[in-house]
Protein backbone atom coordinates (compact mmCIF):
# COMPACT_ATOMS: atom_id res chain seq x y z
CA UNK A 1 0.00 0.00 0.00
CA UNK A 2 1.49 3.72 -0.65
CA UNK A 3 2.12 5.62 1.73
CA UNK A 4 2.51 9.76 1.21
CA UNK A 5 4.15 11.78 3.48
CA UNK A 6 2.82 15.35 4.52
CA UNK A 7 4.04 17.59 7.19
CA UNK A 8 4.76 21.74 7.91
CA UNK A 9 7.21 23.94 6.58
CA UNK A 10 9.74 22.92 9.47
CA UNK A 11 8.74 19.44 9.65
CA UNK A 12 7.66 19.19 13.46
CA UNK A 13 3.81 18.01 12.52
CA UNK A 14 3.88 15.64 10.50
CA UNK A 15 1.12 13.16 8.66
CA UNK A 16 1.75 9.59 7.01
CA UNK A 17 -1.25 8.21 4.62
CA UNK A 18 -1.25 5.39 3.33
CA UNK A 19 -3.49 4.14 0.48
CA UNK A 20 -5.01 7.01 -1.89
CA UNK A 21 -7.45 9.58 -1.03
CA UNK A 22 -10.83 9.26 -1.10
CA UNK A 23 -10.98 12.40 -3.08
CA UNK A 24 -9.09 15.54 -4.23
CA UNK A 25 -11.07 18.78 -3.90
CA UNK A 26 -10.59 22.54 -4.92
CA UNK A 27 -12.26 24.77 -2.67
CA UNK A 28 -12.42 28.61 -3.94
CA UNK A 29 -14.88 29.47 -0.47
CA UNK A 30 -13.08 32.87 1.13
CA UNK A 31 -12.24 30.55 4.25
CA UNK A 32 -9.79 28.22 2.11
CA UNK A 33 -8.27 31.93 0.68
CA UNK A 34 -7.80 33.12 3.94
CA UNK A 35 -6.31 29.63 5.16
CA UNK A 36 -3.63 29.22 2.67
CA UNK A 37 -2.94 33.23 1.90
CA UNK A 38 -4.02 32.34 -1.96
CA UNK A 39 -7.21 32.22 -4.43
CA UNK A 40 -7.93 28.48 -3.37
CA UNK A 41 -6.82 25.47 -1.04
CA UNK A 42 -6.74 22.19 -2.26
CA UNK A 43 -7.47 19.23 0.11
CA UNK A 44 -6.99 15.37 0.00
CA UNK A 45 -9.63 13.94 2.09
CA UNK A 46 -8.58 10.08 3.76
CA UNK A 47 -10.27 7.78 6.07
CA UNK A 48 -9.16 8.51 9.33
CA UNK A 49 -8.24 5.34 9.85
CA UNK A 50 -5.32 5.97 6.51
CA UNK A 51 -3.49 8.94 8.72
CA UNK A 52 -1.09 8.48 11.43
CA UNK A 53 -0.02 11.72 12.80
CA UNK A 54 3.22 12.75 14.70
CA UNK A 55 3.81 16.12 16.49
CA UNK A 56 2.08 18.97 18.15
CA UNK A 57 -0.68 20.71 16.39
CA UNK A 58 -2.70 23.39 17.53
CA UNK A 59 -6.45 23.84 16.67
CA UNK A 60 -8.50 26.11 15.38
CA UNK A 61 -12.05 25.44 15.53
CA UNK A 62 -14.55 27.87 13.23
CA UNK A 63 -18.14 27.21 10.91
CA UNK A 64 -17.41 26.08 7.23
CA UNK A 65 -19.71 27.81 4.56
CA UNK A 66 -21.72 24.36 4.77
CA UNK A 67 -22.31 25.47 8.25
CA UNK A 68 -20.76 22.43 9.93
CA UNK A 69 -17.81 23.19 12.09
CA UNK A 70 -14.26 22.84 10.72
CA UNK A 71 -10.78 21.66 13.11
CA UNK A 72 -8.05 23.21 11.44
CA UNK A 73 -4.77 22.25 12.70
CA UNK A 74 -1.59 23.87 12.37
CA UNK A 75 2.06 23.67 14.02
CA UNK A 76 2.32 25.56 16.87
CA UNK A 77 5.98 26.52 15.76
CA UNK A 78 5.90 27.38 12.15
CA UNK A 79 1.84 28.15 11.83
CA UNK A 80 1.46 25.26 9.05
CA UNK A 81 -1.90 24.43 8.64
CA UNK A 82 -1.49 20.91 7.48
CA UNK A 83 -4.53 19.06 8.32
CA UNK A 84 -8.58 19.69 9.04
CA UNK A 85 -11.45 17.55 10.55
CA UNK A 86 -15.15 18.45 8.50
CA UNK A 87 -17.09 17.80 11.44
CA UNK A 88 -19.91 16.66 8.63
CA UNK A 89 -17.46 13.95 7.72
CA UNK A 90 -16.23 12.76 11.36
CA UNK A 91 -15.10 9.08 9.52
CA UNK A 92 -12.71 11.32 7.34
CA UNK A 93 -9.24 13.61 7.65
CA UNK A 94 -8.51 16.49 5.31
CA UNK A 95 -4.69 17.04 4.44
CA UNK A 96 -3.46 20.18 2.58
CA UNK A 97 -2.17 19.18 -1.08
CA UNK A 98 0.46 21.65 -0.50
CA UNK A 99 1.72 19.57 2.84
CA UNK A 100 2.76 16.60 0.74
CA UNK A 101 4.85 18.94 -1.84
CA UNK A 102 4.53 15.69 -4.57
CA UNK A 103 4.02 17.09 -7.91
CA UNK A 104 2.79 13.69 -8.80
CA UNK A 105 -0.34 14.10 -6.58
CA UNK A 106 -3.43 13.14 -8.01
CA UNK A 107 -5.31 16.32 -9.30
CA UNK A 108 -8.27 17.91 -8.09
CA UNK A 109 -11.40 15.93 -8.87
CA UNK A 110 -13.72 18.51 -8.27
CA UNK A 111 -14.40 22.34 -7.31
CA UNK A 112 -16.41 23.89 -4.63
CA UNK A 113 -17.34 27.04 -3.93
CA UNK A 114 -16.99 28.56 -7.12
CA UNK A 115 -19.20 31.20 -6.67
CA UNK A 116 -15.89 32.62 -5.12
CA UNK A 117 -13.43 31.84 -7.41
CA UNK A 118 -11.36 34.99 -8.30
CA UNK A 119 -12.48 35.76 -12.23
CA UNK A 120 -8.89 35.33 -13.53
CA UNK A 121 -8.06 32.12 -12.29
CA UNK A 122 -7.68 29.42 -14.85
CA UNK A 123 -8.50 25.79 -13.38
CA UNK A 124 -8.35 22.85 -15.41
CA UNK A 125 -11.27 20.91 -13.50
CA UNK A 126 -14.49 19.86 -14.36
Amino acid sequence: MKERHAHCSCGSLSLICSGEPASVSLCHCRECQRRTGSTYGIAAFFQRSQVKISGQATAYRREADSGFDVAQHFCPRCGSTVYWEPLRKPEMIAVAVGAFADPDFPAPGKQVYVQHRHSWVAVPVD
